[in-house]
């Protein structure tokens, strides 16, 4: 099983706890944007660059998934691409996408953007804060104690 994270909107503090986290359960992570990074140095840590453009980031994420693979993003689309392939996604607040919820993510996604592209303003989600960190950091623990159950 493999981490991977839609790193180009992705916030320093979540990647912070993803960094921490591959190295104390040794899961290899790689983080995929379209603009370099820094990134800890580490065996279990990687970052690969991708050429600017729609779903650049998306579309090597989904080519290189493998089923059970984790995915981190905001991204619903790319979410549902992940849940599509057998991957599980997480975005950054902790929510998981799942089969039973993505269809419905879609369908509010798609709604805002046609308020938004009828000139209706809807703002923008929250500033993450710590209790999303602490939401987000409690789901990826549980999330890797069950795969390392399923795999012992």
């Amino acid at each position: 099983m493999e981490i991977w994270v839609d790193a180009d909107a992705c916030p320093a503090m979540i990647k912070d706890i993803l960094f921490r986290a591959a190295q104390r359960t040794k899961t290899p992570l790689t983080l995929i944007a379209n603009h370099p990074l820094r990134i800890p140095s580490s065996r279990y840590i990687q970052f690969k660059q991708v050429s600017a453009g729609f779903d650049v980031a998306d579309n090597e994420i989904v080519k290189k998934l493998n089923v059970g693979d984790l995915v981190i993003t905001a991204d619903i689309p790319l979410a549902a691409e992940v849940v599509a392939k057998g991957g599980h996604a997480l975005n950054p607040r902790g929510e998981r996408y799942t089969t039973e919820n993505i269809r419905e993510r879609l369908t509010m996604r798609d709604f805002m953007e046609t308020l938004r592209s009828s000139g209706i303003v809807t703002g923008g989600p929250s500033a993450l804060n710590h209790s999303d960190k602490k939401v987000f950091a409690d789901q990826l623990d549980k999330f890797l104690a069950q795969h390392k159950n399923n795999t012992s």
